[in-house]
């Protein structure tokens, strides 16, 4: 296409150049600003934090090419917070750029500061030439010079800037800062800590703080100290230089500071805690920077910096300079100590004949022996259960100081603050103290005399008790009937490791006194009789076995243990009829033996018996083989037999065959249980004549 030439170019020119000057009287960055805040409004309604912050960065920058440096650097020191605690550290470092111009514009000295030690930190990305000259332009601050213009800022606004640094040189009541860096990234790291959690009060409280620049060149200081929360301290805590000889810090390179001093005695018991660290950067013939740190030291980053050197030092092939980072970030932060009492010079001593045994009062010696120099007044013992065992633990461990008497429920598990007197150098105390356990199991328990000593317990049984129900003839019974005697026999097996001695038993008031060795065991025998009952329950409880016992080696005034064992049930049962004998205890052979019988009616009716004696080829016998009887209620009828042995040695009876035409259940079995089964028959002696006694 043909081009068209202006009719008059020179008016054109003029035109175009009239219009520029018109957009030029625009306000674009108004109209820009006013979008952006839209936007941050709508991003911060839908909540969006990284695009708000991202606008927000925009806005900063538009406020700083319109030359309202104030707020931009407003915004922009609001948007770097988010940027330090989520590490991007390039954006950071673009934006400090943008925020240390600004400050430079405004002749701000502290914000000027605060950035340019930023910049030069170890979250800035800048290059070593960039981070020299902004070096350079701090120290030249802190002589109290003007510092050079910053990069990419408007000749104008930057020989209007110098102007005001000039102004700003002149005010000598300006020249001290106090910048708290915790909340920056700076070119100083600072960490302390106490060397312990606690300091006895005798001992020196010693404190360390460590010191690292991370700028190009050395850093040169004056004055360090160490604010506590016992003001009284704090003139033990700091340093400064003399003279002209300052302190210097070299660039990666960790400095150690130590302070130590003694507490008072008023601080026993209490914590002392560090609540600031104050580092002065230039002097008094320039101006005066005081870095502080809030607590123990430490800055945003080095949370998260000591966390990955925690996880980096678990691996392999690590290189120098990496563990020289390491040995940094791994220095914990102590901030407090506790003061504790002096370690009182005495030994407490715990003596005892483990294991105890249930219920007995188990004595534990204490003996409290004292070096002290002097006289140890107002002695006090905590003896007893540990706290923090299980509750039920402290409802059946008992405490008590009186041996002589058993303990009752009421007795407490612990017994504080026991009074002892006084005790004299190298002077030797013992003190007796009683425990009762009424269950098993481990416990600890604990002496306190100024001193804790504790030791473990184990309660055992002394002795299992076993119970067996048996007939007269010795015949185990599972169950017993009403009205006829019967045997209770006990066994008692010691399970004790020490000799017990057994010094009674009661089930009707029956006395002994045996010993019995571990696994030794002692035996019982009662003769029993169960009335009637009146209700129509089958079982009967039949009582408890009390046993009283101690050790054998117990001093023989200690009290007796008393141990109940509750008797098992039986079984009731009614018969109708109670057939015993009366016979002798041995027969001979062809010699008589006479046996007589009872029958005895157990029931409100007259009772008809028919009764046979078997045939036996051990016996023969005189007296009705078979009868037919009429027994009244509650009355007893009689029958004898002579029995003549034909055979020595243990022989069978002849048997009685019962039958009750009344009662049909009851059977010739049943009733023949209580007559004895079997007697011994000797052989029938020889008469000796006298022949045969003058031959013998």
């Amino acid at each position: 296409a043909a081009c068209i030439d202006p009719p008059d170019a020179e008016k054109e020119k003029t035109g175009i150049l009239a219009l520029q000057i018109k957009e030029s009287r625009v306000p674009h960055s108004e109209l820009i600003i006013a979008l952006l805040s839209n936007a941050v409004a709508q991003f911060k309604k839908y909540k969006c934090p990284r695009m708000k912050s991202h606008l927000m960065v925009q806005m900063g920058e538009e406020y700083y090419h319109a030359k309202d440096y104030t707020k931009a650097l407003k915004l922009l020191d609001y948007v770097m917070c988010d940027y330090r605690t989520e590490r991007w550290w390039a954006l950071l470092t673009a934006i400090l750029t943008t925020a240390l111009r600004c400050a430079y514009l405004m002749a701000s000295v502290k914000d000027y500061i605060i950035y340019c030690m930023e910049l030069l930190g170890r979250a800035s990305t800048l290059k070593e030439e960039q981070k020299l000259r902004i070096e350079n332009n701090l120290t030249k601050v802190l002589m109290n010079e003007v510092p050079e213009a910053e990069l990419e800022c408007d000749p104008s606004s930057a020989s209007a800037a110098k102007s005001l640094w000039n102004d700003r040189m002149a005010l000598a009541g300006s020249n001290e800062f106090t910048i708290e860096v915790q909340d920056y990234i700076p070119f100083i790291q600072c960490k302390a800590k106490f060397q312990s959690p606690s300091f006895h009060v005798d001992q020196p409280i010693q404190l360390k703080v460590f010191l690292k620049a991370d700028g190009p060149n050395p850093v040169s200081f004056s004055k360090l100290a160490v604010s506590l929360s016992n003001q009284e301290y704090n003139q033990w805590c700091v340093i400064e230089s003399s003279g002209q000889n300052t302190m210097s810090l070299v660039p990666g390179k960790t400095k150690c500071y130590s302070f130590s001093f003694v507490a008072k005695t008023e601080d026993v018991g209490k914590k002392i805690e560090m609540t600031g660290i104050e580092l002065l950067l230039g002097s008094d013939r320039g101006r005066c920077v005081f870095l502080t740190w809030r607590g123990a030291g430490g800055d945003i980053a080095s949370t998260h910096e000591a966390l990955l050197a925690s996880r980096s030092s678990r691996r392999w092939g690590r290189n120098i300079n990496t563990n020289q980072e390491q040995e940094w970030d791994t220095i914990t932060i102590q901030h407090s100590t506790m003061i504790i009492s002096r370690v009182p010079r005495i030994s407490v001593q715990l003596s005892h004949l483990p294991p105890a045994l249930n219920n007995e009062m188990y004595c534990l010696n204490v003996t409290i022996r004292t070096q002290e120099e002097g006289v140890a007044r107002d002695f006090k013992l905590t003896a007893g259960l540990k706290p923090g065992q299980d509750a039920n633990l402290s409802q059946t461990t008992h405490v008590t100081l009186d041996g002589s008497t058993i303990c009752d429920d009421t007795a407490a598990s612990l017994i504080p603050d026991i009074p002892l007197g006084d005790l004299n150098p190298n002077e030797k105390l013992d003190k007796s103290v009683f425990v009762r356990c009424s269950t098993t199991g481990p416990r600890v328990f604990f002496c306190k005399c100024h001193k804790d000593e504790t030791v473990t317990i184990e309660t055992v049984i002394p002795f299992d008790v076993s119970v067996k129900f048996v007939s007269t003839k010795l015949e185990p019974l599972e169950r017993v009937s009403i009205d006829i005697p019967f045997l209770l026999m006990t066994d008692v097996l010691s399970s004790s490791p020490w000799p017990i001695m057994l010094a009674s038993s009661s089930l009707e008031l029956i006395s002994l006194t045996t010993v019995l060795e571990t696994g030794e065991g002692a035996s019982e025998c009662f003769c029993l009789c169960c009335p009637p009952l009146t209700n129509n329950n089958n079982a009967v409880a039949t009582g408890q076995y009390c046993i009283s016992w101690r050790r054998q080696s117990s001093p023989s005034d200690s009290p007796l243990i008393q141990t109940t064992v509750t008797l098992p049930h039986i079984l009731l049962e009614s018969v109708p009829l109670y057939i015993h004998a009366d016979l002798p205890s041995f027969g001979r052979v062809r010699e008589s033996l006479p046996v007589r019988y009872h029958i005895e009616n157990r029931t409100s009716l007259v009772q008809e018996v028919e009764m046979a004696v078997e045939p036996s080829d051990a016996f023969m016998f005189s007296g009705l083989k078979q009868v037919r009887l009429r027994i009244l209620p509650g009355s007893e009828h009689q029958v004898l037999y002579n029995f003549y042995p034909l055979m020595a040695g243990y022989q069978t009876l002849p048997q009685l065959g019962i039958n009750l035409p009344r009662c049909p259940s009851t059977t010739t079995q049943s009733l023949r249980r209580f007559l004895p089964q079997r007697i011994f028959v000797k052989p029938q002696g020889r008469q000796l004549d006298d022949a045969s006694i003058t031959a013998a």
